[in-house]
């Protein structure tokens, strides 16, 4: 056979089926034009949903709040912390200086007092040439010293007795301060350093007890004092126990404690001389001495009268006691006080909280 003949049996081979093949064409195509579709809806349907998502994320979403500068960081300073604030009724610390806070105690109200007589006063001329101190403060020329006469407020003061209440034994005096305990004393620091044997006898006369003896049987007094002798915390407040179930400020009354009164108040000056057994008293204007220091001249205030109270005349308050500097006066023609100012505010008020 030649190549002719393979050739022409070639074109004479089965005859294709022309009908059935475009049929199978168009299905193929028709299948991959609805798969090509049914991809790009599903897509498109995807990104529907993830657009949707998304959006429903951020309308829940709270808005930003704006940015601001972070605060610079605070470094504590080097060095020890601040010492917190006292308690009020801390005492003070050792050799410190008397704090200038006014601390006003609230104490009872007095009962009413019968008007003590004082000396006639007369005002000094302030240049010294009259026998003042030249301060010309209103300070007397002549004050003079007496037996105080009977009354309530002469009531409250009385003689501090170590042992019994007798003739000549007592060497100190104290007087009766309104508290709400209604059982506290104020005397001379330096007067007191042991409740043994400490009694109380307010009003004393001539080995009378007309209000009776009264036990101490607590002191109080400052750091100050207790560990360096400061005078100007020479003073001490005293309990004493209740006598016959009442408390001594019911029966005698006290004088309110005045704290940061002026320098130049005019008081009277109470005190039981060692060599006496009669209270006697003084009037006269004070006047400062130092920063923390009252001075009064009144004569004849000698051993013993250490702790007696300086009344305001003015007010009735308690200002001052005979101690302090040179423990009350090295003469007994002139004496001295501690400033009462919050001090010895402190120190009642711890008293007050203890002793009820």
């Amino acid at each position: 056979m030649t190549s002719q003949q393979r050739g022409h049996r070639r074109q004479k081979s089965r005859p294709v089926n022309r009908p059935l093949v475009l049929v199978l064409s168009l299905t193929t195509a028709m299948v991959i034009a609805i798969a090509c579709v049914s991809l790009v809806t599903s897509r498109a349907a995807a990104s529907t949903r993830a657009a949707a998502v998304v959006a429903a994320a951020k309308a829940t979403q709270s808005p930003a709040a704006p940015s601001s500068s972070p605060s610079p960081t605070t470094v504590a300073p080097v060095g020890p912390p601040a010492p917190t604030a006292a308690p009020v009724a801390q005492l003070p610390p050792p050799a410190a200086t008397s704090p200038t806070a006014s601390l006003t105690p609230s104490p009872t109200a007095a009962p009413s007092d019968t008007a003590v007589p004082a000396p006639t006063a007369t005002t000094g001329s302030g240049d010294g040439s009259d026998g003042t101190d030249g301060s010309g403060d209103a300070t007397r020329s002549a004050p003079t010293t007496a037996t105080a006469p009977a009354g309530p407020e002469t009531d409250r003061v009385g003689a501090l007795f170590s042992g019994s209440a007798t003739p000549g034994n007592h060497f100190c005096t104290a007087s009766v301060v309104q508290s709400p305990t209604r059982n506290l004393l104020v005397t001379a620091a330096h007067c007191v350093s042991s409740t043994s044997g400490l009694v109380f006898a307010p009003a004393f006369r001539s080995g009378q007890t007309p209000y009776g003896v009264w036990q101490v049987t607590q002191i109080y007094s400052t750091n100050g004092w207790k560990q360096s002798q400061d005078p100007d915390q020479d003073f001490a407040i005293l309990q004493v126990a209740p006598l016959n179930g009442r408390q001594i400020q019911d029966v005698v009354g006290g004088n309110p404690l005045g704290l940061n009164e002026s320098f130049t108040a005019t008081v009277r000056l109470y005190g039981y001389a060692s060599s006496a057994d009669v209270p006697i008293l003084c009037s006269n204007a004070t006047t400062q001495q130092s920063a923390y220091q009252r001075r009064i001249d009144c004569p004849a205030f000698p051993g013993g009268t250490s702790g007696g109270p300086w009344i305001n005349t003015a007010n009735g308050d308690l200002i001052g006691i005979i101690g302090g500097y040179q423990q009350g006066g090295n003469s007994p023609d002139t004496s001295y006080s501690a400033y009462f100012d919050s001090t010895i505010g402190n120190l009642f008020q711890l008293a007050v909280s203890q002793s009820g």
